[in-house]
């Protein structure tokens, strides 16, 4: 063989060799630096925060490992408090495109030994997921037309309730959407009119010692310093119903992510 085409082939055998090289370095290169950075929360709060909880919905049925369908047990569960005219049902949470769906029906189910005239959702992170202060942030779209149907929510709430405190970040009341915190003293907050159905909405809370801000769509609307508690919370999310002219049914939640952030 001619010692010229030996030496091409050891040259085409190098060449190979040090692209494959190169190739696998900038592979373990994008494995470890590569692909989307984690989320961030929407809006004012300013970082550095660590994702802590993220819950996104994309498959088909609920993660059990962060969520449960009852509250305060499992199958069929009566609702928080007596204003509320739903039971708390598993058949009415789903998964289904890229979102949690609670839906509220007309349905007579017996709960806590009361017979209620609704069937609903609930889902919570109770004995799963829980944090003391942090950025909680979710992406709901809500029922109605206009004006909120029902009483849909998203929140966190301690285990000795008020003393340990609650985070409403968001709650439909009386068709407009409002955000509260309760501790022993009472409740503080305000409800925002306008039209926050028909369309994606983003609502926060950041929870930090002495203050909790709460923000919508990105937007600060209001800042609360007097009473905050200290005592790790859970999340939860529902549709409630409390027999007001705003009830609807049937009526869909959806629930893009659910997401926690601390410093």
């Amino acid at each position: 063989m001619p010692k010229s085409s030996s030496r091409n082939r050891r040259r085409a055998l190098v060449g190979a060799i040090a692209l494959a090289a190169m190739l696998g370095a900038l592979a373990g290169l994008l494995a470890t630096v590569g692909g989307p950075p984690p989320p961030r929360p929407v809006g004012g709060a300013a970082g550095p925060w660590n994702l802590v909880f993220d819950s996104e919905f994309n498959g088909s049925s609920l993660d059990t490992s962060q969520w449960s369908t009852g509250f305060f047990g499992s199958g069929i569960t009566q609702p928080d408090n007596s204003f509320e005219q739903e039971c708390y049902d598993p058949a009415q949470v789903s998964v289904a495109n890229g979102a949690l769906e609670l839906t509220a029906i007309a349905k007579a189910e017996n709960c806590g030994g009361v017979t209620r005239p609704y069937a609903s959702g609930i889902v919570t992170t109770y004995g799963k997921f829980s944090f003391t202060y942090g950025y909680l942030e979710a992406r709901i779209f809500l029922p109605g037309s206009t004006d909120i149907a029902d009483w849909p929510a998203f929140w966190a709430v301690g285990q000795n309730w008020p003393t340990d405190g609650e985070i409403d970040v968001l709650e439909g009341l009386g068709g407009q959407a409002c955000a509260h915190f309760h501790n022993s003293a009472g409740q503080r907050g305000l409800c925002l009119g306008g039209s926050f159905t028909g369309a994606w909405h983003i609502f926060a809370a950041n929870w930090q010692p002495g203050s909790i801000t709460y923000y919508y769509d990105g937007t600060k609307i209001w800042h609360d310093t007097s009473g905050i508690t200290s005592s790790p919370m859970y999340l939860l999310v529902d549709l409630a119903l409390d027999g007001s002219p705003s009830n609807t049914v049937p009526a869909r939640m959806k629930v893009a992510y659910v997401r926690v952030w601390q410093h």
